[in-house]
């Protein structure tokens, strides 16, 4: 008995288990499921119609259901055939026991179509962005798909899964700008589509181990994580007009770096931009970028025009009206020497806070405090400055050279205007000699203190034209103090003090007084008069050459004393400059006139020992840009001159009489008799002296002479007048 019980047992065994093998392999073939499975696959999409031949029973060992296996069916979608390989139904055990059958779900499996294909199929989808995209945009490519349909209890579609995958893709983003060689799987949902290993090429861009999680809510959210590898040049961009039209690829020439990306988008129920948010984080191996202008020329003596990166790292975050980037690595403006730089930015709208430290090989020329930074030296620069519309704070701008610094703190401007500043710090050398050792304080008064201050280009500077309308907002008094000034010709400047008041940006008020030594002192005063809105400048200085080395025309000026006075008002301006008990040494202008005029004694001269003057007079005025000259007398033992004309940025203009004291003392002597003057009598008295133009645009004035015999009264009465006044 237990024998008999045990066999059937055994029996019952193999039957099941060769059931089981028979459903999990082969299946047992029914065509009473054909139209159930048509009608779930109608259900799915009405606009189906699914035609099948064999159906075979099979087991799912893995999940442990049963489900309904039909190859090759014929789908026919809006009269387009879906190249479908096989459509499995998975029922629910229990529900064919009770002649209910029950489908959980149906699998539909399609052979792997080129898009060529999927072109015809997408044609019966309804018109939209995604079918444009497919029929306008997709040149190639390979698809694969698999979709599984969940049901309810009630049969009724529930849910759904697309998978699969995509492979060789290619195709045209915008006009000549081809995405190829991309591949990626896909899964997707009514709520979420996943893309995953994603990799891709669309020059000059490769990326690869990627994804993409897109959620359907109510809200669109969009979340990937994908590597890059970028190798830019500009050259092979000439023909890609999204490039050609973009300042900022304009100016990229070369750029090769790795990146790993993060991006995450979301949309609101218009499909308009919620939320965006851009990282990246990487290594720029190198790069080239046109600047302009990133210096004022006077800073540096060769010019920039391109930066160069190498083995830099990058962090970049990009969020919706907001965005940091970080840089750190090796830069160069000549692609050969290599310097450490750290740069920190960020922007929101139209606010910048931006933080620059670099090392610096280059020559920086500080002009107005007469120092240089060494080439053969590293300096390190930094600045912390923030920007908002048309307002600048400069928290920090500092330099320092070795032993040398220059320190700016807190400096604003407003409009493009100089608002305020806390403190200047300069301390320099050259030539192993102090020259700056000062400091800057803003309070309620201009402070400026210190043991040294290197004016030698002071001069230069002011005799340029700048733009005073940056400092018309400051209103201040000032109190000026240096123990020691450096002023041109390695002269100096003791115990310097100047106290003036500033209004509008330009000095109304000052008393200064400065002494050279030697019982040589330097005066300047200003007054205002606001009734009549005049200024009154007037300027003394026992050693008048520092004050004039600025000025072609005084070169060569020794000795002497000077005066300067100046009416101003306005754009216009009256002055007068007078220099007494002078030389002239070595002046090229003066040489080359006497040299034409051929007054070869007086040109040898005037390259010796010098010629000497009693006195220079300039009188003229000036209108915005135009100078008027409106008398230039010139009186001394061997010669006397008398000038007039004019000069603007664009020529100088000048004439006038030259005569040797020799022949003008002669004349002199003989003036009851009018008529000899004017027409001398005693033969071989030679030239009376010469008349000349000095003529033509900066750097190229041509001069001109020709000799007379007569010599206006209005020379000689100037002449006479003088030697009143100093006889007196």
């Amino acid at each position: 008995m237990n024998k008999l019980f045990l066999k059937s047992i055994i029996f019952l065994l193999f039957i099941c288990i060769s059931i089981i093998l028979i459903l999990s392999s082969v299946g047992i073939e029914t065509d009473k499921f054909n139209k159930l499975i048509s009608n779930k696959i109608n259900q799915a999409n009405k606009n189906t119609n699914l035609t099948v031949e064999t159906i075979k029973f099979k087991i799912n060992l893995k999940e442990l259901s049963l489900f309904l296996e039909t190859e090759n069916p014929k789908i026919i979608y809006r009269k387009t055939e879906i190249p479908a390989k096989n459509i499995k139904v998975y029922i629910d055990f229990i529900s064919l026991l009770k002649s209910k059958p029950k489908i959980e779900k149906l699998r539909l499996v399609l052979f792997q179509v080129n898009f060529d294909q999927f072109k015809k199929i997408s044609s019966t989808f309804k018109p939209s962005n995604f079918t444009s995209f497919v029929n306008n945009k997709i040149i190639s490519g390979k698809i694969d798909t698999e979709i599984d349909f969940f049901f309810n209890n009630e049969n009724k579609l529930d849910d759904f899964i697309a998978r699969g995958k995509i492979t060789n893709l290619k195709a045209e983003i915008v006009e000549n700008f081809i995405l190829q060689n991309t591949d990626f799987n896909y899964l997707a949902d009514k709520t979420d589509i996943i893309i995953k290993s994603i990799s891709s090429e669309v020059y000059p861009f490769k990326f690869y181990d990627g994804d993409i999680k897109i959620n359907l809510s109510k809200e669109l959210k969009v979340q990937s994580n994908f590597k890059s590898k970028i190798n830019f040049k500009s050259t092979e961009f000439k023909d890609k007009e999204i490039f050609n039209n973009t300042e900022y690829f304009n100016t990229l020439k070369d750029f090769n770096a790795s990146l790993n990306n993060n991006l995450s988008i979301s949309f609101d129920n218009t499909y308009k931009v919620k939320e965006f948010n851009y990282k990246n984080s990487g290594k720029i191996s190198k790069a080239s970028v046109v600047i302009n202008n990133l210096l004022p020329s006077e800073f540096h003596h060769k010019s920039i025009d391109k930066l160069f990166l190498s083995n830099s790292n990058i962090e970049t975050n990009i969020e919706k009206g907001k965005s940091t980037i970080n840089l750190n690595g090796d830069y160069s403006f000549d692609n050969k020497n290599y310097l450490k730089f750290d740069l920190e930015n960020s922007l929101k709208e139209k606010f910048i806070d931006l933080k620059i430290n670099a090392k610096n090989n280059r020559e920086i020329n500080l002009e107005i405090i007469n120092y240089k930074t060494s080439i053969n030296n590293i300096s390190d620069i930094s600045i912390d400055l923030q920007k908002n519309n048309e307002n600048i704070k400069i928290h920090e701008l500092s330099l320092l050279d070795g032993d040398n610094s220059v320190l700016v703190k807190d400096l604003r401007f407003k409009k493009g205007k100089f608002h305020s500043l806390k403190k200047i710090e300069v301390k320099t050398s050259k030539n192993g000699k102090n020259n700056n050792n000062f400091k800057v304080d803003f309070a309620e008064k201009i402070f400026v203190k210190g043991t040294s201050y290197d004016a030698t280009n002071l001069p230069k500077i002011l005799s340029k034209k700048t733009n005073n309308k940056i400092f018309s907002t400051l209103n201040k008094e000032i109190d000026i103090d240096f123990k020691n000034i450096l002023v041109p010709l390695s002269e100096s400047l003791k115990s310097f003090k100047l106290l003036g008041k500033i209004e509008n940006g330009k000095f109304v008020k000052l008393s200064s007084k400065g002494d050279f030594g030697n019982n040589k002192f330097l005066d300047i005063t200003m007054k205002n008069d606001k009734n009549k809105r005049k200024q009154y400048l007037e300027v003394y200085s026992d050693l008048p050459k520092p004050l004039l080395t600025g000025f072609n025309f005084f070169k060569g000026l020794n000795e002497g004393k000077l005066l300067y006075s100046v009416i101003i008002e306005e754009q216009y301006s009256n002055s007068k400059l007078t220099i007494e008990d002078f030389k002239v040494v070595n002046a090229p202008g003066m040489i080359k006139l006497l040299s034409l005029a051929d007054l070869g004694g007086l040109a040898d001269l005037a390259q010796g020992e010098g010629l000497t003057f009693d006195i220079l007079e300039i009188e003229m005025e000036k209108k915005n840009d135009n100078l008027k000259i409106n008398e230039i007398l010139a009186i001394g033992p061997s010669v006397s001159i008398l000038m007039e004309g004019y000069q603007n940025k664009d020529i100088t203009s000048l004439r006038g009489t030259l005569v040797p004291a020799k022949t003008l003392n002669k004349l002199i002597s003989k003036i009851p008799l009018i008529g000899d003057i004017v027409i001398p009598n005693e033969v071989g008295e030679g030239l009376f002296g010469v008349s000349f133009k000095m003529k033509g645009p900066p750097g190229k004035i041509k001069t001109t002479i020709n000799p007379i015999r007569t010599i206006t009264p209005r020379f000689i009465q100037k002449i006479i007048d003088k030697n009143k006044k100093k006889s007196k």
